[in-house]
């Protein structure tokens, strides 16, 4: 495997593959050079949008039941804001879908841990411990 000609700022060379019949990458050719800068440009507008959004919305991910159910107040309060519509009421329906799906996963959840914690104790007591 063939690999782009160009030697990064830390002095070691550039791992991206080349573009065809060219000895650089995308990032490095000089006949890319003017959108390479603007892809970057955008890259960083991207970021800095993302974190400006996560924060005014305490949006921290998609990893965990309460940040999902976070996700979904925030555009069912948003939606809410909107005025009357088919679309609002269909995204409203939609959104209430979802949060009843996050409620009974929630639920299932919390059973789950105490079942989990009942069967650890009852093993405990168990003459000898854990069988």
């Amino acid at each position: 495997r063939r690999g782009c000609s160009a030697i990064t700022e830390a002095g070691i060379q550039c791992r991206a593959t080349p573009l065809r019949d060219e000895p650089y990458c995308f990032w490095h050719s000089p006949e890319h050079a003017e959108e390479a800068t603007e892809a970057r440009r955008l890259g960083g507008q991207r970021r800095r949008r993302e974190r400006i959004v996560s924060g005014v919305y305490d949006f921290e991910g998609l990893d965990s039941v309460p940040r999902i159910r976070r996700l979904i107040e925030v555009a069912a309060l948003d939606t809410l804001g909107l005025e009357n519509s088919v679309n609002r009421s269909r995204t409203l329906a939609t959104l209430a879908t979802v949060a009843v799906k996050l409620l009974e996963v929630g639920e299932l959840e919390a059973r789950v841990e105490a079942l989990e914690a009942a069967t650890a104790s009852r093993l405990q007591s168990l003459p000898g411990g854990r069988r």
